[in-house]
């Protein structure tokens, strides 16, 4: 055999440039720059989701404080002290539900809400733990224009400020 070549049964193949190798490799990149895509849309899909199940869960919280605080019995209103008194009002008899269930936050592993605390120490609302960007800044619904152009998650702050109580009229003299 004093030429290259590969013998199969009695003939003789002359010999290649291998390009099965390169192809292959190169089809293994492109397989794997693909599924890194895959990934990468799937794990953006999944924060969007996030987001919009943050949104969801914070206006229910800010709405259950607001109920709370406005249904409080007699004429000094407060906010409630812990989020499970949104479940169960302690200061009526019986259960009074302003939340079906306690929301957790979906934006953190743990699920726990950082606390947003009026003068008295009442909860006046929630915020989210997490310091990662948000997809959406902008096209709010009502009521959370504020978030549009926030740097990061957690400065979507959902606090119930109730509106001022209107002043007495003027003695007349």
């Amino acid at each position: 055999m004093g030429q290259g070549g590969i013998v199969f049964g009695r003939r003789r193949c002359p010999s290649s440039p291998g390009f099965a190798y390169p192809l292959a490799v190169i089809a293994v990149v492109a397989l794997g720059l693909g599924a890194l895509a895959a990934v990468e849309l799937e794990s953006t899909a999944l924060w969007r989701e996030r987001e919009a199940e943050l949104l969801f869960r914070g206006q229910a919280i800010r709405e259950g404080i607001r109920q709370y605080y406005e249904k409080s019995p007699g004429t000094l209103k407060t906010f409630p002290q812990d989020l499970k008194d949104l479940i169960s009002d302690p200061r009526t008899p019986g259960t009074r539900r302003y939340l079906r269930k306690l929301y957790r936050d979906p934006m953190t592993p743990d699920g726990e809400w950082v606390l947003v605390r009026g003068a008295g120490g009442g909860v006046r609302g929630v915020r989210s733990a997490s310091e990662r960007a948000p997809f959406k800044r902008a096209n709010f619904p009502k009521g959370l224009e504020p978030f549009a152009g926030k740097e990061k998650v957690s400065e979507w702050v959902f606090e119930y400020v109730p509106a001022p109580a209107p002043s007495p009229p003027p003695a007349r003299p």
